[in-house]
């Protein structure tokens, strides 16, 4: 296992931290520059990384690279987590007449109820628990009920019992994106409490600076970090003046979720480049693979055959257009090995 505790020896070694963006179906894009990754390095990703952090799709996309159904059996791959989507988005985003009607669209309930996601989960998951990670993992939820940011770290869930949740359950926490799905309901572990927790996204939907804070802790005696952050597209529709001027909390619900996860996204971006400047290709510590989006294929729920399609074009597309990027990626990522 590459976990943090096992480097503590090796202050000189680069201290190696995958981070991926929540955004839904678009967890494609990720997933496919993931598999690519696994393509060029001949490993899987959890062997490459000493910890992974991730929000929302990102998360379970992180779980499930790091955490096999039935362990000990062997981690899944990247490729076949992008079924997560292509196969299985339908159901995930799924509800009946009934739902459609009782929600009123979802002005009165979330959108979807949670059994077809949490269905997912379980045949990806299984038991599994936290704790069973490959790799150090980290991934976002915020509890409401208390208001505070929650996070589950793998490290921590090894050495308490109460805190080893199911994997499944962690995936569904961080995924519980406001009006989309009900918030996830979740045992503390003394079975006299619960943490009602909602999708990390409303205040890490880019988990990377969450992710750089939770290694230096953990390793406050290193002094190299990587950093290697995955988005799942950038907005670009238009939000005029004349259209949003009038709006209530009514218009605002759906598209501020999205102003909110995309600018909180390029916020940590920003605060990224320039905690981690690198001044040439050998000595370049963060790398940052994202791509832009339309009118068309933002939303976080829209599983189409046309915008799957469309997605794992943009996918492709990011893995030409970064080939080179990637493969000076995968050197690093595979040195000393």
């Amino acid at each position: 296992m590459r976990l943090l505790s096992n480097i503590a020896h090796n202050l000189a070694a680069v201290i190696k931290i995958l981070s991926i963006d929540g955004g839904g179906i678009r967890g494609i894009i990720p997933a496919m520059l993931l598999a690519e990754i696994e393509k060029r390095t001949k490993r899987p990703i959890a062997r490459l990384f000493d910890l992974i952090a991730g929000t929302s799709t990102g998360g379970i996309l992180a779980l499930g690279l790091s955490i096999p159904k039935t362990p000990p059996a062997p981690l899944y791959a990247a490729s076949q987590l992008l079924e997560i989507y292509v196969r299985d988005g339908n159901r995930i985003f799924s509800r009946s007449l009934f739902h459609r009607a009782a929600a009123c669209g979802n002005l009165r309930r979330a959108k979807y109820p949670a059994t077809g996601i949490e269905q997912v989960l379980l045949e990806y998951f299984g038991n599994s628990r936290l704790s069973d990670a490959a790799t150090d993992v980290l991934i976002t939820s915020y509890e409401i009920e208390r208001s505070f940011p929650f996070f589950f770290r793998s490290a921590i869930a090894r050495e308490r019992s109460d805190y080893d949740f199911p994997a499944r359950e962690v995936a569904r926490a961080t995924s519980a994106a406001p009006t989309y799905f009900e918030p996830m309901k979740l045992p503390t572990g003394t079975f006299t409490d619960h943490y009602t927790l909602i999708d990390g996204g409303v205040f890490a939907n880019n988990p990377g600076a969450c992710a750089l804070v939770e290694a230096r802790t953990a390793q406050p005696d290193a002094t190299d970090f990587m950093i290697v952050s995955l988005g799942t597209g950038e907005l670009t529709c238009c939000l005029p003046y004349e259209q949003t001027k009038d709006w209530g909390g009514l218009r605002w619900a759906m598209p501020l979720l999205d102003v909110v996860f995309d600018g909180g996204s390029r916020t940590v971006d920003y605060q990224l480049r320039q905690l981690l400047p690198g001044t040439s290709a050998d000595c370049k510590r963060y790398y940052r693979f994202q791509t832009t989006l339309d009118s068309h294929n933002h939303r976080l729920d829209n599983t189409s055959p046309e915008n799957i399609t469309a997605l794992r074009a943009l996918a492709f597309n990011l893995v030409e257009r970064e080939s080179a990027n990637l493969d000076q990626l995968c050197q690093k990522l595979t040195e000393k090995d």
